[in-house]
């Protein structure tokens, strides 16, 4: 009866401790973490950084007469912050932050499509030194600008690079809605150029 006790508390103990090495490094392991381009090119343009978390993963493997075909469907958490800027006339900058999910395909060559989805968006306008007057007392406005609700969604593409620290570049068309605007809301497209990074890996 002894012995099936210490093997019981072995097996538990060699099993808690693969759980938690799992866990401490199942995070890293699945983030990707991004830095690119974000604007639309013409007037604003800027910087976007922001993390993937792979949620869950599909693979299908198919033999053809010229090899395996493979087919990796995934879903991702996906968080960004960017910021962007009028660099001509210093009139229009502003701050955007979304959250939502990432649906995206990858096949063999590792040639990816992604559709994203982000009901979770936030805009904060930043105007310039700006002044109100009140009768005859004229103030100046402390942070000066407007703050939207701004969901999104966006179709890209992209590369995946197997086993690599730079992990893929990626090219997205983004549209994203700020609303309220005046009476309505104003869409906004964008485009998005960067490249991803998982620092679990070695090269």
């Amino acid at each position: 009866m002894k012995i099936y006790s210490i093997i019981f508390l072995l097996v538990a103990t060699v099993n808690l401790q693969a759980q938690n090495q799992t866990n401490s490094s199942s995070f890293l392991d699945k983030t990707d973490f991004k830095v690119g381009y974000y604007g639309n090119v013409l007037w604003d343009n800027g910087i976007n950084l922001g993390a993937e978390y792979l949620w869950k993963e599909n693979i299908k493997i198919k033999e053809r007469k010229r090899g395996q075909k493979i087919i990796t469907r995934q879903l991702l958490f996906n968080g960004s912050i960017g910021y962007s800027t009028n660099f001509s006339t210093q009139t229009d900058n502003g701050l955007s932050t979304y959250y939502g999910i990432i649906w995206r395909r990858t096949n063999t060559k590792g040639k990816q499509l992604s559709l994203e989805l982000n009901p979770l968006g936030y805009y904060r306008s930043f105007l310039p030194e700006t002044y109100e007057v009140k009768g005859d007392h004229v103030s100046k406005v402390r942070f000066p600008g407007r703050s939207y609700y701004a969901p999104s969604i966006a179709i890209g593409l992209g590369k995946f690079r197997k086993g690599k620290k730079r992990s893929g570049w990626y090219l997205n068309l983004r549209c994203s809605i700020r609303t309220p605007y005046n009476a309505g809301t104003l869409p906004v497209f964008s485009l998005e150029y960067g490249y991803r990074f998982n620092f679990k890996r070695k090269k």
